[in-house]
């Protein structure tokens, strides 16, 4: 259910925010507007876990301690990403050609590093977790982050509109 509702609120949202609105505001993203975003959705990507990773008291026991850490190392990706895109967001309007071309190299670095990460927790996860329940770990893990990334990219205009 709470998985639905946060797809629902990120499609809902991509579909009101589009980019050629995005370009007439002033600014791109704020500041303000990224932080409270991410802190909103690491409450809710700890919850949808939580409600859909059915763990016994000994799993969770185990288990938590090694997502706190991930997120974690997770965290430090992203606030680069986020500083990326802050960037972004400044220098929109004023883009220069290599500038655009650092900012996809940048966003693609990002991915990489993201599934890097993954790959180096699937070994840790299954240590504490069984294969099923480590699995679903990281399907409910990607696909919050393919929502939060769709919400994050259609709050941004594409840099040919500028």
């Amino acid at each position: 259910m709470g998985a639905s509702w946060m797809l629902f609120g990120v499609t809902s949202g991509a579909q009101t925010v589009m980019p050629q609105e995005s370009s007439s505001r002033g600014a791109v993203v704020s500041t303000q507007d990224l932080e409270l975003l991410r802190k909103d959705l690491r409450a809710k990507r700890r919850e949808l876990i939580a409600a859909n990773l059915k763990l016994t008291a000994a799993e969770g026991e185990r288990f938590w301690p090694v997502y706190d850490q991930y997120i974690k190392e997770l965290i430090a990706i992203n606030d680069k990403k986020f500083a990326a895109i802050q960037d972004y967001a400044d220098n929109y309007g004023k883009m220069m050609n290599d500038q655009a071309l650092l900012f996809v190299r940048q966003w693609l670095d990002f991915d990489i590093a993201t599934n890097q990460l993954r790959q180096k927790y699937v070994p840790m996860v299954s240590k504490v977790l069984d294969g099923k329940k480590t699995a679903t770990f990281f399907q409910l893990d990607r696909r919050i982050a393919m929502m939060i990334e769709l919400q994050v990219a259609s709050q941004m205009p594409l840099v040919q509109q500028q």
